[in-house]
């Protein structure tokens, strides 16, 4: 194998992800981040390893609900009004995507993706100062009742089929396993063999510092264009200057689609807007971490306190933050979990960059020698780990282990 000279664009965790595996198939290899690395979305997630998250949100019937999603209040989708023509072609196409053949053939390509994620994390960090953040738990689903874990009968049924089946609790065995919840909470769906990171920008920031420690090149800089000589890649044009290079690899979440319109592609990526609220020393913290399934946000016991993330806006990347999907969030805080005393909390957005099939670009653009690695939507930490190593496998001129097809950012044109 012959070494190349790469410039890997965005340090958040698929990037350095890449970075790192590179740097192991022995390329010398530049990264190079406009902010901190793991400031981005990498930094304000969930936590959680969910590698059963396998299930698009476009199920069928998707079509009939959007309208009463988008229109109710106590449901956790909100929508800026003024930015919906912006975003209906887009919706549109997303929604397409709602029926049993197109859902399966998703849930199978994220299986594949994310189905081994906690195993990759560690492949990733053990041996390393970024393993201490690593944490093998479950991870379980807080249902109202019966009623309510049968009403995602459909999403349980395809999880079963890639092997993740759930232990059901129910009735007031429900707090013997987690006291933190409202005894409004009578089912428990337990999810083995999963994780949690207990700090994810710290896990970046240090996972950063192993690169460098690996004689990998680490930059603060913003990537301008690229610069292709004869259709490929021979450098990279950054504010900092010029940096010659072999191949490249963009992993800038949602920022990576202006930067692929000089290769001809144009990518259907949009911005949701997550949120989080993270409550500092807090009394009381879930045994394992949580997906409160009525307000579909996620409760992990972090180093930072406890975080609570979740929520989905359609707004577009203003950084303002809205007032309607926070409260909301505080509002299903206080119903599921009573006895928490919230008490300085502090809020955070950020940018869950989404295609219109919910799976991520992954590989060359155009033989152009420019590797796309971005659109993970609420997956990215899940699946950053695996992303990187594929990408150093095809870089590397090794055959993955899974398929790459539906990934391939040429099903956008």
């Amino acid at each position: 194998m012959t070494a190349l000279n790469i410039t890997v664009i965005g340090a958040g965790i698929v990037g350095v992800s890449a970075a790192i595996w590179l740097r192991r198939a022995g390329h010398a290899v530049t990264l190079i981040e406009r902010g901190e690395p793991g400031m981005g979305a990498s930094f304000g997630n969930g936590g959680i390893l969910a590698r059963a998250a396998i299930v698009p949100v476009t199920e069928p019937g998707l079509l009939k609900k959007a309208p009463r999603y988008l229109l109710d209040p106590n449901f956790p989708l909100f929508l800026r009004p003024s930015y919906l023509p912006r975003l209906l072609p887009w919706l549109l196409s997303h929604i397409s995507h709602a029926t049993d053949a197109e859902t399966r053939r998703i849930t199978r390509a994220l299986a594949s993706l994310i189905g081994d994620s906690v195993e990759q994390h560690h492949a990733l960090s053990d041996g390393t100062p970024a393993a201490r953040y690593l944490v093998d738990s479950d991870y379980n689903f807080a249902y109202r009742d019966r009623a309510a874990f049968d009403a995602d009968g459909y999403s349980w049924m395809l999880r079963q089929e890639f092997g993740f089946t759930p232990e059901l609790i129910e009735g007031a065995a429900v707090r013997e396993v987690e006291p933190i919840l409202s005894p409004t909470y009578s089912l428990l769906a337990i999810n083995r063999a999963h994780g949690y990171i207990l700090n994810p920008g710290d896990y970046v920031a240090t996972l950063t510092r192993v690169f460098r420690e690996m004689g990998g090149h680490y930059m603060q800089a913003s990537l301008q264009e690229f610069a292709l000589t004869g259709g490929h890649l021979s450098a990279v044009l950054t504010d900092q200057g010029q940096i010659t290079c072999d191949r490249a690899v963009l992993a800038c979440g949602i920022w990576s689609k202006p930067l692929l319109r000089s290769l001809g592609l144009s990518v259907p990526l949009e911005a949701e807007r997550g949120y989080h609220i993270t409550i500092p020393a807090p009394n009381i913290t879930p045994r394992n971490p949580m997906m409160i399934a009525d307000g579909k946000f996620v409760v992990t016991p972090m180093e930072c306190g406890l975080r609570c993330a979740g929520i989905v806006e359609f707004g577009g990347l203003t950084p303002k933050l809205s007032r309607a999907p926070l409260s909301f969030l505080r509002r299903a805080i206080r119903a599921s979990l009573p006895s928490l005393e919230i008490s300085d909390p502090t809020e955070w957005l950020g940018y869950r960059p989404t295609t219109p099939d919910s799976l991520p670009l992954i590989g060359e653009v155009a033989g152009s020698g420019v590797f796309a690695a971005f659109g993970h939507q609420h997956i990215g930490l899940t699946g950053g780990p695996r992303t990187g190593r594929m990408i150093a496998e095809m870089i590397s001129g090794r055959a993955s282990d899974i398929d790459i097809r539906p990934f391939a950012p040429a099903r956008f044109g």
